[in-house]
């Protein structure tokens, strides 16, 4: 028999890790479906993703063993799926997994039948029994003996299954969409965060930059004081915990304990995007300067680390180096001796590093104990540096090098975003060559968005969270620059989102298209867990769309999605904050500024860099160029009307369904723009 299996033919980093395993590993497709038909065998799915650390573990205690191997070979057929390649397969049997077990996770084991069918659904399993877990040594033969002899019953439950999802899968709940979800949302928020450490549960503790980009919109609006300390408590704790990489930069997936001090040391692109949009909204509200150095010290890892040569940007990387979860990140006391000498014992008191240790008998760096003072932040930085550099040397983590579509528009957004707060060109740049990659690589010439690019192969037709993901970041673009170009594409694919998404019969967008692979159920999403799902922020998308372009059709539409979720949203205010984003966005009446002038004038950048510097969430920044063919702004009616002056820069605002007179001088503009 060969050392690899087919997965060795595949492109995800997540298969190929599996490629040389015992298991005769097949890939998600009609030729594992067809053997498990032809064999009369049950069907083994193992989902994962390549920085899952529990993963790993299961690999290498279960499906790197012989005796798993032939369990498994001899009784089934085994399908490996990448969670990150296919979330609509995920989607499904991690609901399954859910429903019947209170609980899901990562790596995800379901055993279905030939027709796709589940009747079993476990997370990680040992290979033998230990701590209360049957081990796959028992459970796979007794599955076995229930296929071969109790086929009914088998058959039974996977019909009672598909049903459930057919009942309850898309189940919408129509409801009102007025401020009472707003505010409970907000009082669930109040009643389950941590006073002392911040964030919204005890440990683990997961970041969820939704729950705090709508508790700075909450503020905004109803200027309740409360929702913006609970942001600067929770973002200052993060920054200082040991989820922060204080030398390379970045955030790792979540906190083992409650102060945020060890991490789960995996680092997604996606925390990274919406962590550093968090930060750099946090500064524009509140003003404090140590929220730029960490956004722009992600933004630096992200394009040092993690951005491909073509432009695009990479999904992960690993917890584990050499087997070992977080060997990379940590540090003891003569380390650090050896690299900073004398400056040593003052980094050490500084970061927390210790000879008893506080990660298994090293150090993982932390502010805890105290945040330095600006006076002593270059000092320091500097020898964070040359601790980073010596940590180059070292065995790195995996990375997973596989480039998806939805992520990249976070980070696409995330840039945009910092180009627009922190004045930095460069990083409007660096998005604008992420979006050209994803628009002439990921996408085919008909215009259909395809999901993952790796090793020069695209594939998988893209999915909800791609179009919605990318038409936002298609709109924070137009924000930092201005191109009209931005939002025709982002009109454009908004309406290809809407033909291959929409359900017709009710409301809402399905999570894959009506053009893909139709699985077993077709599900919708609303939740906003780790990712703010496809709907929430396709929701506020619409709502941006149709106040920049006068496009009434898609407010209708929003209006339709969102009363079709309100009562899911209701059910757990909680997880929806995204939802709740849109929602707040639909109910405050809007801004509209527009500035004319030429781009290169002193007082036209000056009133765009004053519109941009502060918070606005409600508020839409339209510029025309005056010297420009006025057919470049076509997809935008409220700038036909608008004339401009040689030589003079004018502004506009209108608020509610109020405009005001035209505004000559940027004291004018910010004495007019001060409460919005």
């Amino acid at each position: 028999m060969s050392d690899t299996n087919r997965l060795i033919n595949e492109k995800s980093p997540y298969l190929l890790q599996h490629a040389h395993d015992p298991v005769d590993w097949f890939a998600w497709g009609e030729e594992a479906f067809d053997k498990a038909k032809r064999e009369d065998k049950p069907i083994f799915l193992s989902i994962g993703y390549s920085a899952c650390h529990w993963c790993h573990v299961m690999h290498r205690e279960s499906f790197q063993s012989k005796l798993i191997a032939d369990l498994l070979n001899e009784g089934f057929v085994s399908i490996k799926v990448d969670r990150e390649e296919r979330p609509d397969i995920d989607s499904i049997y991690m609901s399954v997994c859910q429903a019947l077990n209170g609980h899901g996770g990562w790596p995800l084991t379901i055993v279905i039948t030939p027709e796709k069918l589940p009747f079993f659904a476990a997370t990680y399993l040992p290979p033998s029994s230990q701590r209360g877990m049957t081990g796959l040594d028992e459970l796979l033969p007794r599955i076995r003996d229930i296929w071969e002899n109790d086929r009914t019953s088998v058959e039974t439950a996977g019909e009672r299954i598909r049903e459930w999802l057919k009942r309850d899968g898309n189940a919408g709940w129509d409801g009102a969409l007025d401020e009472k979800l707003l505010q409970q949302a907000y009082h669930y928020l109040a009643k389950s965060f941590d006073p002392q450490y911040g964030g919204f549960t005890r440990a683990p503790k997961f970041p969820s930059p939704h729950q705090l980009l709508f508790l700075l919109r909450y503020h905004h609006h109803y200027k309740e004081e409360k929702a913006l300390m609970m942001v600067d408590k929770t973002l200052e704790a993060m920054y200082r915990g040991g989820i922060y990489d204080h030398l390379g930069g970045g955030f790792a997936r979540y906190s083992t304990d409650r102060q945020w001090l060890i991490p789960h040391f995996e680092k997604m692109l996606y925390d990274n995007a919406l962590l550093a949009m968090t930060y750099l909204e946090a500064f524009q509200l509140g003003g404090r300067e140590i929220y730029c150095d960490v956004a722009r010290e992600v933004f630096s890892y992200v394009l040092k680390d993690m951005r491909s040569p073509e432009g695009g940007f990479y999904s992960g990387e690993d917890a584990d180096s050499e087997g070992v979860e977080g060997r990379f990140y940590v540090w003891r006391p003569e380390q650090v001796a050896e690299v900073l000498g004398d400056e040593a014992a003052e980094f050490c008191r500084t970061y927390g590093i210790s000879q008893e240790g506080n990660f298994e008998g090293a150090n993982v760096p932390n502010l805890l104990h105290r945040l330095p003072e600006p006076g002593e932040r270059e000092r320091l930085k500097r020898m964070r540096e040359a601790l980073r550099v010596k940590r180059e040397e070292r065995s790195k983590p995996g990375k997973d090098d596989k480039i998806l579509c939805a992520w990249n528009a976070l980070m696409i957004g995330a840039l945009a975003i910092g180009a627009r707060v922190l004045k930095d060109p460069s990083y409007l740049q660096a998005a604008r060559d992420a979006v050209d990659f994803i628009l002439t690589r990921m996408r085919r010439p008909a215009g259909r968005l395809l999901a993952r690019y790796r090793e020069g192969e695209s594939r998988y037709e893209a999915y909800l969270d791609d179009y919605a993901f990318l038409i936002w970041a298609l709109l924070e673009l137009y924000q930092a620059g201005f191109n009209p170009r931005d939002l025709k594409t982002a009109l454009e694919l908004n309406d290809e989102m809407i033909k291959y998404f929409w359900d017709d019969h009710s409301a809402g967008f399905f999570l894959y298209g009506s053009d893909a692979e139709q699985l077993i159920h077709r599900p919708k999403e609303l939740y906003d867990g780790a990712l703010p799902s496809g709907n929430s922020v396709a929701a506020l998308n619409l709502l941006r769309l149709a106040r920049l372009t006068g496009r009434l059709d898609l407010e209708e539409r929003a209006a339709r999605l969102m009363k079709y979720f309100a009562g899911q949203a209701n059910e757990a205010p909680g997880g929806h904050t995204f939802y709740l984003m849109a929602l707040l966005y639909y109910l405050v009446p809007g801004s509209e500024i527009t500035i004319i002038g030429e781009r290169d004038q002193t007082a036209t950048l000056a009133m765009l860099d004053e519109m941009a510097s502060a918070y606005r969430p409600f508020t839409q920044i339209l510029f025309k160029e005056a010297s420009v063919d006025p057919a470049e702004y076509d997809i935008l009616p409220s700038l036909q009307s608008l004339k401009g002056e040689p030589e003079r820069v004018i502004a506009y605002l209108c608020s509610g369904h109020t405009c005001q007179p035209p505004i000559y001088s940027l004291d004018e503009l910010q004495a007019q723009t001060r409460n919005l």
